[in-house]
């Protein structure tokens, strides 16, 4: 889950004070001017996404989406759904699969491939697909981090979209996705299992 915010210390604090769940620094993404925290979850997590240079954001596709996204408060702006043949999804969808990275605090590269994630900020309600590389452990969602609740993982997400659409792109991909009518498509909240129960991202 993307959550674009306008500060990313802010919303960590926000996160852990309305959902007692910690985050840990990402890194800067070369080129778009954005920056990140990571909420773990597990095999999956919610990424912070703010803009650190607006210089150069501003002449970058996603540095724009995310400052005009973030404008009036943190908002969930896209979903993806991680898959282990990125390859064979973005042939059966006509999709690009492309290569990006970020620098980790300790000065580590991490890596991975994407497809449609440029078609996001047009189309917020289908999720983009990515492929990690790299050793298992250094997969955002197994950063070691201290929560005041234990999350168990992701138990749902909520997206406003056409059904049948939805599932033609999600193809055989297994997603626990509720569906809900509005004129507006895009995610509306994400449901984060906890060892004390659900808690609600929206």
């Amino acid at each position: 889950m993307v959550l674009a915010v306008g500060d990313l210390e802010a919303a960590a604090a926000f996160v852990w004070d309305e959902l007692g769940l910690g985050s840990v620094p990402g890194g800067r993404h070369p080129g778009w001017g954005t920056g990140n925290r990571v909420v773990p979850l597990g095999d999956a997590y919610v990424e912070l996404l703010a803009v650190l240079d607006p210089v150069e954001a501003a002449s970058s596709p996603v540095g724009t989406w995310i400052a005009n996204a973030s404008r009036a408060g943190h908002r969930l702006v896209a979903w993806c759904a991680s898959t282990d043949d990125i390859e064979a999804a973005a042939e059966r969808l006509g999709l690009v699969v492309a290569p990006a990275s970020r620098s980790l605090p300790d000065g580590r590269t991490l890596t991975w491939r994407s497809a449609a994630f440029d078609r996001v900020a047009e189309h917020p309600d289908l999720p983009f697909f990515i492929s990690w590389d790299g050793p298992a452990e250094l997969h955002p969602g197994r950063a070691r981090v201290k929560h005041r609740l234990e999350p168990l993982g992701i138990a749902w997400i909520e997206v406003a979209t056409d059904p049948g659409a939805l599932q033609a792109w999600l193809g055989a991909e297994e997603v626990p996705v509720r569906v809900v009518a509005s004129s507006e498509p895009g995610v509306r909240a994400v449901g984060i299992q906890t060892a004390r129960g659900e808690i609600v991202l929206r």
